[in-house]
């Protein structure tokens, strides 16, 4: 399941419903947020992968410390939820300043103003991590790291960055490289994702 689509099968495909409930906003703005920041996140993990980075991303879906706020999106609104949200975008953006410019950047596609949509999409982003730990088990991860029973070596994270990127790897059936490359799918935006990471990625 890619991730638009695990945004928008959330709490039986009411979950944006009950985000935009929560912010006070049509639930068509909710969506426009959804819309760029999923294949925004996909891509953005896999520029990771090409830096060597992509560790810290698998850290972070390690656990289910966040795996209710996909069926909650009312938890996911609150404090704790926008920041767990929050610090999910920035790890995958590289900084405060790029989750700032892709605030702006959901505050322009959505006609909301640029703290509103910076709420949205933080807890967008708790929904997304939490989603993202309930479909990755942790001993899958742990052998994407090389840190399976089978030991490390190429069949660990440089494998999987090779798959990620389109070179093979571990990648076939329903291998943990598999569900992840599932999960990263850019959902069909192309260029315009590539429009975003270029003004806003830190590099």
């Amino acid at each position: 399941m890619s991730l638009l689509n695990m945004l928008m099968n959330a709490q039986n495909g009411n979950g944006l419903a009950t985000l935009a409930d929560q912010f006070g906003v049509p639930q068509d703005k909710v969506s426009a947020i959804a819309d760029m920041l999923a294949p925004t996140v996909g891509a953005a993990a896999k520029e990771q992968a090409n830096s060597g980075n992509l560790d810290s991303l698998l850290g972070t879906l390690q656990g289910e410390g966040a795996a209710h706020f996909l069926e909650d999106p009312t938890a996911a609104a609150d404090g704790a939820g926008r920041d767990q949200g929050a610090a999910f975008l920035r790890n995958l953006m590289g900084s405060a300043e790029g989750t700032e410019a892709l605030a702006q950047e959901a505050a322009d596609r959505a006609g909301v103003e640029p703290g509103q949509a910076q709420d949205i999409m933080s807890a967008l982003g708790a929904m997304l991590q939490g989603g993202m730990q309930q479909q990755m088990p942790d001993d899958a991860i742990a052998n994407l790291l090389g840190g399976g029973s089978d030991g490390g070596g190429s069949g660990g994270i440089m494998g999987m960055i090779s798959g990620l990127l389109g070179g093979g790897g571990q990648s076939g059936g329903e291998s943990p490289l598999a569900m992840l490359n599932n999960m990263l799918d850019a959902d069909g935006d192309g260029s315009a994702v590539d429009d975003i990471l270029g003004k806003i990625l830190k590099r």
